[in-house]
């Protein structure tokens, strides 16, 4: 069995947490791209989304995640109970989460999905893969927003496409191996092709919607958070 190290340190990240909405039973945030979920075991990787939140909710709980680089709408839990009935709607598929993504050049189908297995892949921590025999289901849709170009520092333009992307299934890196499955990596992606560093200031994906039900009005919270990018 291979053995996994996990040796990265998050940079320190400057921007704040906004809270889009509050009630005593749940927090809606827009997270920053750079902040990590949860804290690491590493001391060096302590702030994160949770360390921040639990000094302002003591009791608060992660629901789900965003990638370190992906920003955008999290759902946090105030308590246990809560944690547990907006769990058992993530595990049920009955919440909806939709991403904005720039992605290197241009598609050429306006829309279409993305159906592929992924596994963990321990040898190359933290990449995932592509495994149709070990891996679990995974399906994502896309929606082409425009074709544009995306100016580099160097003054040349690169080709990139804006989608909308709604993953089926929650999957580690999801999106982002889909995304390289389909031939164009999300930009700023650094573990599975989107080009070098300095050609994206970030990972340009966007958790912009996130539709569910709340635990207890068992009314529909629809939550909108506009693209950074």
């Amino acid at each position: 069995m291979t053995e996994i190290i996990d040796t990265f340190i998050a940079p320190p990240c400057h921007d704040e947490i906004e809270i889009i909405y509050q009630d005593e039973y749940l927090v809606l945030i827009n997270k920053p791209s750079g902040l990590l979920s949860l804290s690491g075991k590493n001391p060096q990787n302590l702030d994160s989304v949770h360390h921040r939140l639990v000094q302002i909710f003591p009791e608060c709980t992660l629901v789900h995640r965003l990638d370190f680089g992906t920003s955008g709408l999290m759902v946090v839990a105030r308590n246990k109970a809560i944690n547990a009935a907006l769990s058992q709607q993530f595990s049920q598929r009955t919440v909806t989460k939709i991403y904005q993504a720039l992605l290197c050049g241009h598609l050429t189908d306006d829309k279409g999905v993305i159906d592929a297995a992924i596994a963990k892949d321990p040898a190359q921590f933290p990449r995932m893969s592509l495994c149709e025999i070990n891996g679990k289901p995974a399906r994502s849709h896309y929606q082409v927003i425009e074709r544009l170009y995306h100016p580099l520092d160097n003054g040349t333009l690169l080709p990139v496409t804006r989608v909308q992307l709604i993953p089926e299934t929650g999957r580690t890196h999801q999106l982002r191996i889909h995304c390289q499955q389909l031939g164009h990596p999300i930009l700023g992606c650094d573990l599975y092709g989107g080009q070098i560093p300095e050609h994206a200031s970030r990972l340009m994906l966007h958790a912009s919607e996130l539709h569910f039900v709340h635990p207890i009005s068992q009314e529909r919270v629809n939550t909108h958070c506009a693209s950074p990018f």
